[in-house]
């Protein structure tokens, strides 16, 4: 077996945990449904590809250190809380005014590219400082310092995280577009989903800003 594939036993550990991981709730998963109920199953597969390909810049961070560094540095990482929980702010103002982008129902609006809506996804990513912990913190875990391929396999585990949370946010999309369709007609279900999702990103933005750096 290659050096850099940990045992089996650490492969089937890891890949409950990122499942459960990748079932909770957070600003990365609401960004998902709002962009597939106003724009559609492709903006929402956007901003998915957006996120793994966050989650695939921090996983490289802490194979060769540098997300420790910023963890470790208290200004820099309550710099990076701040410019995630503003971001978070932002979201939840553009979920209920008139054109935003993420409103569920909306007449006239701009449509962003699909770019964009990669881009909205990658920045939700790599904005929120407790996806920085959990890589530095919990991925770390599952490989021993004294490994001569620790950088390697925390790639591999890292690479393993996506392909583990593809099935639940692939599920995610394709549910909020089936969503879409039923509720298309109920314009007081809509907008009260258009305030739900202010309310999840403001939330969310709290939940940040009060995150400790260190324990």
């Amino acid at each position: 077996m290659p050096s850099f594939i940990p045992d089996l036993s650490v492969i089937l550990t890891f890949a409950l945990a990122g499942f459960v991981l990748a079932i909770t709730p957070g600003p990365d998963m609401a960004l998902f449904v709002s962009r597939t109920m106003n724009f559609g199953r492709s903006h929402g597969f956007a901003a998915v590809l957006g996120t793994s390909t966050g989650i695939a810049v921090h996983t490289m961070l802490v194979a060769f250190g540098i997300s420790v560094l910023i963890v470790a540095a208290p200004t820099a990482f309550w710099v990076l809380k701040i410019v995630g929980a503003l971001y978070l702010v932002w979201l939840s103002i553009q979920a209920v005014r008139s054109g935003g982008g993420l409103l569920v129902s909306r007449e006239g609006g701009k449509q962003p590219s699909l770019f964009q809506s990669y881009l909205t996804g990658l920045a939700i990513n790599l904005t929120n400082p407790k996806v920085a912990l959990f890589f530095v913190t919990f991925l770390p875990q599952f490989v021993s310092a004294e490994d001569p391929a620790v950088a390697q396999k925390l790639v591999f585990l890292g690479v393993e995280f996506i392909l583990v949370s593809i099935p639940v946010v692939v599920g995610t999309v394709l549910f909020a577009e089936w969503l879409t369709v039923t509720l298309r007609d109920n314009q007081w279900v809509s907008k009260a989903l258009n305030w739900s999702f202010a309310a999840v990103f403001i939330g969310f933005a709290a939940t940040i800003l009060f995150a400790e750096g260190r324990k």
